[in-house]
């Protein structure tokens, strides 16, 4: 067959095939160019999923007559210089409208401030149709009717209305957070109308528009993140560890205020809460990344959903220390969702929780309490003192511990607890602390503290979990890692530059106890090893360890390996449920984990505290 220039109709519509794939990304493009055009105001009206009607009208500078044309023509564009690493707006590309305009009936009908009337120009299926008259007020209306009637098969990969629907929703959504000072309004005889309302730019302004799109519960629940590293600059919000999501759709990452999906900053988000979330929860975060363009490439991807950054470790680097220092410097915090189910635990004819507790006839507590593994219910197996992990007492009274309270810790358990200790009047000047003063203990295994204003009940094992693993790890990272000496080296065949690459990071390998050096140009020989790992999978480790740094030029996966173990001893050298303390004893817990970083989780993620503020309490008992 000869070779032949295809019609600039087809251009079109493979190009349509790459930008448009369903009817969200011709909104995304549509809305993207009302906020290029300056517009305060969007209204978006949807019907049939957006397959049989797409209307975005806005209230920018408009296009002029005599530019209609050129509009709806392929590579045309108001927005790029000649520097393409100076892109500085949402849409560069010229390729949106005529792709749409290829696919479906499409018109657009705009007039500017200097016009005294509007103009409307129409394509279908790729024919243009000719410039016209039309009235209407300052800014453009963009109409999309029959998505994909030029291109049939590609209706059989549309789902149904209601997912198409809730994709669009999701994408305004998404530009919305960026944009806090437009009034979006996404409104169809296929959805139920979602309002924006206009704020400001300011950080209050984005705070109210994050809670709009986000939920009213996602303020009060999250650290707000301000940080700079080499004139990339981070703002933002994250959740605190107790604040969590089943998925990661709740994760919003933007580059020079565009919505991007990077799996740089998805796996650096992962990174930050590696120790303090659950394995299947994720955190719940809006970030907001500024830097020189010329140093971020976005146009890497045709829905532009992707960015390439010159320096990716740095990017990286900065937001897993953003977030970690700002959960270290925002001290133990315990979400407000846990204080809302217990309050509705607790009115009358609350449905029940469902738990093994003999509240609802199911098993009693010692069964639960065993049936939840080592860090179960078995005081026969809890004899240790809770800080017996051969450590010093120095390390701990770096913490901020009295010496009455390291030697409560040092006493050992008691044969039986005081419901009422904590009364006299040392107890009373800690009621002024975060987490206050113990007054019992119940269940043999929860802490009940009173603050000024609220009530606290602690987990006594998942709080002294988190505080033993913490002194492990900073134990383990002050120093370089024990390391055991092979017998025999390990020979690993791997690519060139794989093994280029471990030998780039042998020094700080060896920091974490593995010694690896290079064995000829294709190979690397390993000659000693963690200690706390044992008998390792050494081939697999290297390997992996060479993946992670071709992705992320980093060896964080050695280190995970020796957190988890950390975390492991700590479950099992930690205060047990079912062993009675005293009430030094639980006071020197609550200053600890007040001093703790991350004390609001234990090593799984699961809270370690629930407050709850006596207005609300007094609610419950109707004297508010």
């Amino acid at each position: 067959m000869p070779i032949r220039q295809l019609s600039e109709t087809m251009i079109n519509q493979i190009a349509a095939g790459e930008v448009i794939e369903r009817p969200a990304s011709v909104v995304k493009e549509l809305v993207e160019n009302a906020l290029d055009a300056g517009a305060s105001r969007v209204e978006i009206v949807t019907s049939g999923g957006g397959l049989n009607l797409i209307r975005v009208t806005d209230d920018g500078s408009g296009i002029a007559e005599r530019e209609l044309a050129l509009a709806i023509a392929r590579h045309c564009t108001s927005k790029l210089t000649e520097d393409i690493n100076d892109i500085r707006s949402l849409g560069f590309r010229g390729e949106a409208l005529p792709s749409i305009g290829s696919v479906s009936r499409l018109s657009i009908r705009s007039r500017t401030a200097a016009s005294e009337s509007a103009a409307e120009i129409g394509i279908e299926g790729g024919r243009v149709l000719p410039v016209r008259p039309a009235a209407a007020n300052r800014g453009t209306t963009v109409e999309v009717r029959d998505l994909f009637f030029a291109t049939p098969a590609r209706l059989k990969f549309m789902k149904g209305e209601r997912a198409e629907s809730s994709a669009t929703s999701d994408v305004v959504k998404r530009i919305a957070i960026a944009f806090p000072a437009v009034r979006f309004t996404l409104a169809g005889s296929d959805r139920s109308t979602l309002e924006l309302p206009a704020a400001d730019d300011s950080a209050e302004g984005s705070l109210r528009r994050v809670a709009q799109v986000m939920g009213a519960d996602f303020p009060d629940n999250s650290i707000a993140l301000d940080a700079m590293r080499d004139g990339v600059h981070l703002t933002g919000h994250v959740s605190i560890p107790s604040f969590t999501r089943a998925n990661a759709l709740q994760q919003y990452a933007y580059v020079n205020g565009r919505p991007v999906r990077d799996k740089l900053i998805a796996g650096a988000i992962r990174g930050a809460y590696a120790d303090v979330l659950p394995r299947d929860r994720h955190a719940v975060t809006v970030l907001f990344l500024t830097l020189d363009p010329a140093i971020v490439d976005v146009n890497v991807h045709p829905a532009k959903a992707d960015v390439r950054f010159r320096d990716p470790g740095l990017v990286r680097g900065l937001i897993v220390g953003a977030i970690r220092q700002a959960l270290a410097d925002a001290g133990v915090r315990a979400a407000t969702t846990g204080a809302a189910g217990m309050m509705a635990a607790f009115r009358p004819g609350a449905a029940s929780y469902g738990h093994g507790g003999p509240a609802n006839g199911h098993r009693s507590y010692d069964a639960a309490y065993r049936a939840s593994g080592p860090s179960g219910f078995d005081p026969a197996r809890s004899p240790q003192r809770p800080l017996d992990m051969g450590f010093d007492g120095a390390g701990f009274e770096q913490r901020g511990l009295r010496e009455s309270e390291q030697a409560a810790f040092d006493a050992g358990p008691l044969a039986s607890a005081d419901a009422r200790a904590g009364q006299d009047e040392a107890a009373e000047t800690l009621l002024g602390a975060v987490l206050g003063a113990a007054r019992a203990q119940v269940h043999e295994n929860y802490i009940v503290a009173q603050t000024r204003d609220s009530l606290i009940i602690v987990d006594q094992h998942a709080a002294h979990e988190r505080l033993v693993y913490e002194a492990l790890k900073n134990a383990l990272h002050s120093r370089p890692v024990p390391s055991q000496m092979l017998l025999l080296p390990e020979i690993i065949d791997l690519p060139e530059e794989d093994a280029e690459r471990l030998a780039l990071h042998s020094e700080t390998l060896a920091r974490f106890g593995l010694g690896i050096e290079r064995f000829g140009p294709g190979a690397v020989a390993v000659r000693e090893t963690p200690s706390m790992l044992g008998e390792a999978n050494v081939q697999q480790l290297v390997r992996d360890l060479a993946d992670e740094i071709a992705d992320n030029d980093t060896v964080d996966t050695l280190k995970e390996r020796l957190d988890k173990i950390a975390a492991t001893m700590a479950c099992h050298g930690s205060v047990r449920s079912g062993r009675l303390l005293k009430a030094e004893e639980m006071n020197a817990l609550l200053r600890q984990m007040e001093a703790t970083p991350g004390s609001g989780t234990c090593n799984h993620g699961r809270p370690t505290y629930i407050e709850l503020k006596l207005a609300d309490i007094e609610r419950l008992f109707g004297r508010r």
